[in-house]
């Protein structure tokens, strides 16, 4: 979509908006609307469903729109269509995203919820990695946008979907309601939600550092691989170092799951976020491409570890009545990946530097040490504020 993008606009900037409006749009859906009427009226299956429906139907309408400007040669503002109009799509898609975590936090319990997330997160990997692979022979150039087979294909998958979820719902037992609590358990349960509650608000202030840090470097990174003064990286090459990420990371959720269960989510945690800070130090030593692949694996085992440790960490401090509402929360700090850091931060940084006289390979290796200082202020945060008072 992003080389599509800037086919059509012909500016980086330009393209880079779809990440961020839709990370704003899901933000805004999820916090302002769909947490609370997940709580409020307990929905959890019927918001996946429509969230699943609703963005199929809009897939199809956004296509429609943009063809409709391809006609006429009006390219940017075709361009624009898309970044708009995924942008109110994944606004209504994002109520999909609340009852998923709502669901799997409600489902699981805290004996099995890492080893259940891990394999959950393995499968979204596995699923990204094979979309991706036949997009890729499906782009063709762009037409497989222009002509719709891509957009097609999205929106039979979505209804397709939202259909086995509709029936495996009919399945589903809702749970006994709880026993009556005394006076007593009903204060230690208050006090303790209270507890827990404000624990999860330092845990998300330590994570947006962290996953700031993280992934400014994402577009910084892309760049630098190319570089002539660095490891001057083919396509071939880049492809091999991006698929060692995905790999990493897909075989880390299957073990990371167990180990969360097996030793705990902080000292898992831990593990993923001292590897955050140490991979972006070793980009600038690099000398050759499978060298950097091994790095650029470690990094993609720290993120992953970190998505299945901090969901699963949440799920154990978020109070039952709340689920909704501070997932929504959760979802958005991770939703920062999606581009926001690198526009706003990661790819300014680089800028300021070069714009000044510095080389370009210095600037880059710049960005990566403060991604890895800024990645360790959020692990600070979350040892003070979280670990010492959980």
């Amino acid at each position: 979509m992003i080389n599509y993008l800037f086919t059509l606009m012909q500016t980086v900037t330009s393209t880079a908006l779809l990440g961020t409006f839709n990370m704003i749009a899901s933000t805004l859906g999820q916090n302002l609307l769909w947490g609370k009427i997940a709580d409020r009226h307990k929905l959890r299956t019927r918001l996946i469903i429509t969230g699943e429906t609703i963005a199929a139907i809009t897939y199809f309408i956004v296509y429609q729109i943009h063809k409709s400007l391809l006609n006429t040669q009006a390219n940017f503002a075709a361009g624009l269509s898309l970044i708009f109009g995924l942008s109110f799509l994944e606004f209504f898609w994002s109520m999909s995203d609340v009852g998923w975590a709502a669901l799997l936090a409600d489902v699981t319990t805290s004996k099995s919820r890492g080893r259940i997330v891990g394999l959950l997160n393995f499968i979204a990997s596995l699923g990204r990695t094979l979309g991706i692979t036949f997009a890729g022979f499906l782009y063709l150039n762009g037409e497989g946008f222009r002509q719709g087979t891509i957009f097609y294909i999205v929106v039979a998958m979505l209804f397709t979907s939202a259909t086995i979820m509709w029936i495996t719902s009919k399945f589903i037992k809702t749970s006994n309601p709880k026993a009556p609590e005394t006076v007593i358990e009903n204060i230690k349960e208050k006090t303790r939600a209270s507890h827990n509650k404000q624990t999860y608000m330092w845990f998300l202030i330590s994570l947006t550092t962290i996953i700031i840090g993280a992934t400014c470097v994402n577009q910084v990174f892309l760049l630098f691989l190319k570089l002539p003064n660095g490891i001057n990286a083919s396509d071939p090459s880049m492809s091999l170092i991006l698929t060692a990420w995905t790999l990493a990371g897909m075989l880390t959720c299957l073990l990371c799951g167990w180990l969360t269960d097996r030793f705990g989510r902080v000292k898992i945690l831990f593990m993923g976020l001292i590897m955050a800070i140490i991979t972006p130090l070793l980009y600038g030593l690099t000398l050759d491409v499978w060298t950097m692949a091994l790095f650029y694996g470690l990094n993609g085992v720290s993120f992953w570890i970190i998505q299945t440790a901090g969901f699963t960490f949440a799920g154990d401090i978020i109070p039952e009545q709340e689920r909704g509402r501070l997932f929504s929360r959760y979802n958005a700090v991770m939703a920062l990946s999606w581009g926001p850091a690198g526009l706003l931060m990661g790819g300014p940084l680089a800028d300021i530097q070069t714009s000044r006289g510095l080389s370009a390979y210095a600037a880059y290796v710049n960005v990566f040490y403060a991604s890895a200082f800024i990645v360790t202020l959020g692990t600070l945060l979350f040892a003070l504020k979280v670990v010492k008072t959980s």
